[in-house]
């Protein structure tokens, strides 16, 4: 006698396309993470058009390094969404919803990053780019030096992307919204506050934070070695970014290590 076996549906495990596709979902659906994003999109068009309005730029500046007098700012904006992207999650015990949709940890950590990155480069890019386009029509002409826009304006979208991606490690390490908030602002400061204490070391330890890569590629005065470190701009954003993929991969081993 043979036994005939019923077929049973198996559910295919959620790939990362459907893991990308939830991302999506959530990241439109929070209003912390979507004005939040829209201050990021704004903040450098409106320090341009404060800068050029009030005549407060200094005569060593740069046209592009007052225009984008706010982005450091919309920087540290931009490492809070990508921090709320996950800590968000944890606070309100989704992340266990989404963590029986897609079982593969590394699949949820590396969604997230694959949007907030993207999201954050594209909005930079164009916002600080507007900024400049601002401020260089309404600043007087011939006053001030004008900088070079170009590659810089996408190092400086690069610094954003970055910064997100270290907002997100960050959140995955702390899980919790204020606590992820609160450590990547300081993460972001801190090393040009404690830079000189390191000596010769200064060039490197003020020149880990995104908001260092950041004011060497807008050619502000304000970016000094004793402020951001002695790197050019360029190798201090491979240095900041070589950093936060060390700390976003430590984040992904707790993350698989740790329960829900």
């Amino acid at each position: 006698m043979t036994t005939l076996a019923l077929p049973t549906e198996q559910r295919s495990p959620t790939g990362f396309r459907e893991a990308l596709s939830y991302e999506w979902i959530k990241f439109r659906s929070v209003r912390s993470t979507v004005w939040t994003t829209a201050a990021t999109a704004v903040l450098p068009l409106l320090g341009a058009v404060f800068v050029a309005a009030t005549g407060s730029l200094q005569p060593d500046d740069t046209v592009l390094g007052g225009s984008l007098t706010l982005s450091v700012v919309a920087q540290m904006l931009a490492a809070v969404v990508g921090a709320l992207v996950i800590s968000g999650e944890y606070s309100s015990g989704t992340i266990r919803t989404t963590f029986a949709a897609v079982p593969c940890r590394s699949t949820v950590l590396a969604a997230k990053a694959a949007l907030v990155a993207p999201v954050m480069y594209v909005l930079a890019l164009l916002s600080c780019s507007a900024a400049y386009v601002v401020g260089d029509a309404m600043l007087p002409a011939g006053r001030y030096a004008q900088g070079d826009p170009l590659p810089a304006l996408f190092g400086i979208a690069a610094s954003f992307a970055v910064a997100a991606v270290l907002g997100l490690a960050v959140g995955t390490l702390v899980r919790h919204s204020a606590g992820a908030v609160t450590t990547v602002i300081g993460v972001l400061l801190l090393p040009s506050l404690f830079g000189p204490l390191f000596g010769n070391a200064e060039r490197w330890i003020a020149g880990l934070s995104p908001t260092a890569a950041l004011e060497k590629l807008t050619q502000t005065s304000d970016a000094t070695a004793d402020t951001v470190g002695s790197l050019g701009p360029w190798p201090s954003l491979l240095l900041v970014t070589a950093c936060t993929t060390s700390l976003a991969l430590a984040a992904l081993v707790l993350l698989r290590r740790r329960d829900a």
